[in-house]
């Protein structure tokens, strides 16, 4: 409720492709932007501005950035965040699991030997099957759990052996990798 009362009431309103498409029932004058960086220009242009991202800001979200960039930040209403929202799905808890991003970033995938679950976002450089084929190449056996578009309409969760053949529906994708360990 919070976050929709921010989202009628602010002046100047950023939103990213996805998220900014959803909102359009709530609002036609949303400013869409399709890269981080577009964010410095609005900051210079207006003095306050609302800043919509999906998922936890915080978790290898927007803030990272801004902080980066020394732009401060009055307030944070985090969402729900693709990796909570798919281990609900899967009916799987995912306390102490290993957390890894390979969304626009390379992350070394030998610390999934170590863990029963680790939950990995995705990009299209580093989609589900690029990964369960890395995963394979190192000895790792078990399942993926990929999921695809989640919480919209065309939302889908494959289940593969580590290994087989997985098609990349979307590279808006979260992967869950159940590590068959000794």
């Amino acid at each position: 409720m919070e976050v929709m009362e921010a989202i009628k009431s602010y002046e100047n309103v950023v939103a990213f492709g996805r998220v900014s498409n959803s909102l359009e029932i709530i609002r036609k004058d949303i400013i869409k932007i399709n890269k981080i960086a577009y964010i410095d220009k609005l900051i210079k242009e207006y003095e306050h501005i609302l800043i919509l991202a999906s998922g936890d800001p915080c978790f290898y979200g927007i803030v990272e950035y801004l902080n980066r960039q020394n732009i401060v930040i009055e307030k944070i209403m985090p969402g729900i965040s693709s990796f909570q929202y798919m281990m609900a799905k899967l009916g799987k808890s995912w306390q102490g699991a290993n957390l890894l991003s390979l969304h626009g970033r390379e992350e070394n995938l030998d610390t999934i030997k170590e863990h029963k679950f680790s939950i990995i976002l995705t990009d299209k450089d580093n989609s589900p099957s690029s990964i369960s084929k890395r995963l394979y190449k190192m000895g790792i056996e078990g399942i993926i759990y990929a999921g695809f578009n989640l919480s919209y309409e065309d939302e889908r969760i494959i289940k593969v052996n580590i290994g087989e053949a997985l098609e990349d529906i979307s590279p808006l994708s979260v992967v869950v990798v159940e590590n068959a360990m000794d």
